[in-house]
Parts: structure tokens; sequence; C-alpha cells
């Protein structure tokens, strides 16, 4: 049975569900049914029956016993109960006029309960009507003295009697509300399937690498927060897709322009095209290509490492000036060269939990930028503070970067100017390189054009924490 259930589909589940809820519920109508004719029709019957017995005694007290003798035989004509006086209470089985399955009506105890001017109930099955009857003995007491009971008794009807002069009523209610509860349940199940459903047919799509499709969704519960995720799902799917194919795209782009410099120079020297006195230029070229690409698989590894988290950072306090200090004596001759003057403002008291390495190579690649892009006679000011977070900052009086650009600072492959950064060896990954680094040490890196002056770069960083 367990297997049959596991195999059906989800839709077959919960149709199967709402028709077990019908059936249980209309049982249960079934059974307050029975419940309320035992306690509602039967507590009825008795209070009517007590109370036309309350009402005959005060006729006893009203009129002499002839008068009241003839009052009840009238008001047993009329009544739908049979109606007795019993003058005697020990007298009253004789007086019955048909046997009942209880063996005494008025036991020693029921006699002190009417006493009491207390009312007592008896209910029997009478073999005539083969059905139960409910009677009520009313007690006739005066100067507390028993002088006599009034018996009430009436047949009750069954439970079958009125379910088959009610069962059409019963069954026409028991079918319409079966119909209404189908319906909704039906457009419930609409409702919760078709998002379902969606996702499926979407989800074969996206294996197939289509991630463009979305689920509408107009409800507010489970499913439709299911469908919200999903369709956040499928956009950074979608998204990341799109990153992939154009990373490939950048990296092939990047690659073919050296590949075809070292091919083309290379199969012209060993084919004797370039004369003896220029092959050292050549080879210098294609010396030149090889570095620029071993620099961008250095790149990349890099990129590949920091986005995985393969290596994680080796973090620890340290002195960032002398960091930054120690990265600049790289520059001395390159500094040199280009005639650039680098102006410091360090706070040598800065400390902050980083990466050594990985630090540097992020003062590197914004040292290399800076650089890159001051003319000759100008210069570099790098500052290091802390207020609420630590702050470092490298000024360089180049052309700058427009501002519709300066948004686009730190993706991959993306150039500013891309003819010029392409000749100068610029791999175009420098920037996402430090964003990255910066990231993992709970940082962040803006960019602001200084007018005038060139592009500022801004790192802040969490102060160190004892």
């Amino acid at each position: 049975m367990k297997n049959i259930i596991y195999s059906f589909s989800f839709l077959q589940k919960l149709w199967l569900t709402i028709c077990i809820i019908v059936i249980c519920t209309t049982i249960f109508f079934f059974l307050l049914f029975q419940y309320a004719y035992k306690q509602l029709y039967v507590s009825y019957v008795r209070s009517t029956l007590i109370q036309e017995g309350k009402n005959i005694v005060k006729h006893y007290h009203e009129s002499n016993i002839k008068d009241f003798k003839r009052f009840v035989s009238e008001f047993d004509k009329v009544s739908n109960a049979n109606v007795l006086y019993v003058s005697n209470p020990r007298d009253l089985s004789a007086c019955i006029p048909y046997n009942v399955s209880h063996q005494s009506f008025i036991t020693e105890d029921d006699r002190e309960t009417l006493l009491q001017g207390k009312v007592i109930t008896k209910t029997g099955f009478e073999e005539r009507f083969k059905r139960q009857i409910i009677g009520v003995v009313v007690p006739v007491v005066k100067k507390e003295k028993l002088e006599g009971i009034i018996y009430l008794h009436l047949p009750l009807r069954s439970i079958t009697d009125l379910i088959q002069q009610s069962k059409w009523i019963f069954f026409v209610s028991a079918l319409l509300f079966a119909v209404i509860i189908l319906i909704i349940g039906r457009r419930i199940i609409q409702q919760m399937i078709k998002p379902l459903s969606r996702m499926e047919q979407i989800s074969y799509k996206m294996a197939n690498g289509n991630y463009t499709e979305r689920i509408q969704h107009d409800s507010g519960d489970e499913v439709g927060k299911l469908a919200i995720a999903f369709n956040s799902m499928s956009e950074s799917l979608q998204k990341e897709d799109e990153n992939r194919k154009e990373f490939l795209a950048n990296v092939s782009h990047e690659l073919r322009t050296p590949l075809s410099y070292v091919k083309g120079y290379s199969e012209a020297i060993l084919d004797g095209v370039v004369k003896p006195e220029q092959q050292m230029k050549y080879v210098g070229i294609i010396q030149k290509e090889a570095g620029r690409m071993q620099r961008l698989v250095r790149d990349l590894l890099d990129l590949a490492t920091l986005d995985g988290q393969n290596i994680p950072l080796r973090q620890e306090p340290n002195v960032l000036t002398q960091l930054i200090e120690d990265t600049l004596e790289t520059y001395t001759q390159i500094l040199k060269d280009k005639n650039i003057i680098v102006y410091k403002h360090l706070d040598e008291s800065i400390i902050a939990s980083v990466d050594p390495d990985r630090f540097q190579q992020v003062i590197h690649n914004l040292l290399d930028n800076s650089i890159r892009y001051t003319p000759s006679g100008k210069s570099i000011t790098i500052t290091l503070s802390q207020s609420k977070k630590v702050v470092l900052e490298i000024v360089d009086e180049g052309k700058g970067v427009p501002e519709k650009e300066i948004s686009h600072l730190g993706e991959r492959f993306y150039r500013v100017d891309k003819a010029r950064s392409r000749n100068e060896g610029g791999t175009g990954l420098g920037l996402a390189i430090v964003k990255q680094i910066i990231e993992q040490h709970n940082g962040n890196i803006t960019f602001k054009n200084i007018e005038g002056q060139g592009l500022k770069t801004i790192v802040s960083l969490p102060l160190f924490e004892i």
C-alpha cells in the first residue's frame, strides 16, 4: 500500500486527500446528527413532558379529586403523550396498559426523591411500539405527603425514522457539500500545481542552458515564496552563465593577440623571411607577448584562487606602513625612470589584521595602475589614516576616468582605454584581483575622480581589535 501511494503524483495525492476529507466530513455530519438526536431531541421531549406534568399538578391543588381526574382524562386525549394519575405510587406498574422492559417504576429510592418534590425520568423499550419510550414521574405532594403521581410517557422516534423522512434532504445536502468542496479543492490544487508544474518545465530548460524563463506568481504563501526563490535562482544562474561566457570570450580575446604575434613572428624566423639583423627584434616581440600571456595566466590563477577561496587568507596583525614601504621599494627604479614623485602621508601606528602577501599584492596592483597612467614629471600621493576604519588613499595625476566608466572599475577585463592598456601590457584583471582581496578582508574599495589631478582610489579596512 505504501509503495502504491508513493507512486502517486502530487496531483493524485491532493485529490485523494480531498476525497478523504469529504468522506470523513460526511461521516462526521451523520454522527453529529445522531448526537443531536440523542442530546437535543430526547432532552426536548423530556423537558416538554416535565412541563406538562407540572401544569397538571397545579390543577390538582386548584380542584377536587373528581374534577382533577376528569381533567387528566381530557388532557390525555388531546396530548401527544399518554397521561396517567395514580393516587398510590406503589400501584403504578399495575396501571400501565402494557409491559415495559424495566422491573419497577417506583422503588424506595424513587419514593424518597418524589417526596422531595423532584421529577423522575424513566426510559425503556416497549414491544408494542418496537421502540424506546420516555416517561416522567411528577410527584403530587401536599403537606410533605406524597398523595399521588402524574405519569406521562411518549414513544421516542428512532433516528432511522428521522433519516427516512429527511433522506432526500440529507442526500442532496451531502452531494451539494461534496461538489462545493471538490470545486474549491480543484481551484486550490490548480493554484498550487500551476507554479510547481511551471518550475518542472523551466528546470528542464535550465538543464539545457536556457535561464531566461520566469514563473508568474500572485500569492504570498509558501508556493509563492518558492516561486520567488526559484526566479531569484534563475536570475543568478543566468547572470553566472553570462559572466562565464563573457569571461571565456575575454580570455580568448586576450590570448588571441599575443598568440598570433608569437606564432607569426616565430614562423617568420623559422621560414627565413626575417633578416638575421632583425631576428633579435622579433625575438624581443615574442618574449614580450609571452610575458603578457604569463601575466594573464598568473592573474587568472589568482582570481580562481580568490573566487574559490582554495587558499584561506593568513590574516595577522601587521603594521601597514611597513608593508607599503616594502612594496614601494620595488618601484624605485621604475619611478626614477618615469620621473614620478611619490608623496607619503603614512600613520606608522596603524595596525590591521591582513594577509601580508595579499595586501602587498593590492599595493602592487594599485601602484601599477597609477604609474601606468601618470605622465612623466607628475606625482602620486599615498595616505594612510584611520577613524572608524583604516583608510588607504592613492591619488595619481593622470587623466582620470570618465564618470560613466567609474562604476565598471574592478570588473574583469574591463579597460577604460582598451588599446592603450593592451599596448602597455595590462591584463584588465589587476583591479578585479584587488577587489576580491579587499572584500575577503571585509573591506571595500571605491574610486573617485579628482578634478585637475586624476584618479583617487580609496581602500577601507576594519580596525584591528585586540
